[in-house]
């Protein structure tokens, strides 16, 4: 029965040890890939900064209304809704994927499903799946971010907003707070909410050609197209951290499986040398 017990543990053991070695090599690489993520989630925020600067100075310049900043008057249960979702391509993150979906499913509870821009695979199959209009999808995005797909997406929003078949724009991703902590969240997108700058702080005036709507309208699509590509690559540092958090959770908890079934696998072990012992002596005494 020991001799039995002994086997099956050996393997379980050794099972358990590959996986580990998978986990381990899964944290390696996500802590390489986070390195690099960190750099292009601070890289992309200078030109987010340059544009919001020049929407502010003319808002601080002259009060704009335009399409983009009118709030359109609809119950908010009635209200046509696009939601911006930027999830992952893959799983095994812990609950990076699940804590977004979570929060976008909250966001339009008891009101009508909004069409919905899936940034990832994970939410091209979530909201796929579940009966959802899904505009556009975008698969393999975050870990290459390109302009151009972002301008697209940023285009897409614009247009639908601007023709009358949206009234909310809304962006869901996944804040990067600390290397522990990632914070699901929602950023309204349309109509946009430009703030001005401090009271009292000097501003050059400008002379805006043809207009300053003109100008306010041209910058809005490179505006949202720059808060796309923050928030992308802030969302896949954030997936890279959690799987990182992730991986390294499930090889501390393999070795703890490993350290409790070596534990069983020596108990059997002494368990079947006492029992040859006892054996060797019982026929010693016969004689």
């Amino acid at each position: 029965m020991a001799s039995g017990n002994m086997k099956v543990i050996k393997r379980r053991i050794k099972s358990v040890g590959s996986t580990m070695q998978i986990t381990k090599a899964m944290e390696l690489v996500a802590s390489s890939k986070l390195r690099r993520a960190k750099k292009k989630a601070n890289d992309s925020k200078p030109f987010f900064n340059a544009q919001s600067l020049i929407l502010s100075e003319i808002v601080q310049t002259k009060h704009i209304e335009t399409v983009f900043t009118r709030k359109r008057e609809v119950d908010s249960a009635e209200a046509k809704r696009l939601f911006i979702v930027i999830a992952g391509d893959r799983g095994l993150a812990g609950g990076y994927n699940s804590n977004l979906f979570k929060l976008v499913v909250a966001a339009h509870e008891g009101q009508e499903l909004p069409k919905i821009i899936a940034v990832g695979k994970k939410a091209a199959e979530f909201f796929g799946k579940r009966g959802y209009d899904v505009v556009s999808k975008y698969i393999g995005l975050a870990e290459n971010v390109k302009n151009a797909y972002c301008a697209d997406i940023a285009n897409t929003a614009v247009n639908l907003f601007k023709n009358g078949d949206v009234d909310e724009v809304t962006m869901f991703y996944t804040e990067f707070v600390s290397s522990m902590v990632q914070k699901a969240t929602d950023m309204p997108v349309l109509p946009l909410e430009i703030k001005a700058h401090e009271p009292g702080k000097h501003i050059i005036p400008i002379t805006y050609d043809p207009s300053p709507e003109a100008v306010f309208n041209r910058v809005v699509p490179t505006f949202i197209m720059s808060m796309v590509q923050c928030a992308v690559t802030e969302s896949y540092a954030s997936e890279q951290c959690a799987r990182r958090i992730a991986m390294e959770s499930a090889s501390d908890n393999a070795e703890e499986m490993i350290d409790k079934l070596s534990l069983l696998y020596n108990r059997a072990r002494q368990e079947k040398i006492t029992n040859e012992i006892n054996e060797i002596v019982g026929g010693a005494n016969a004689l």
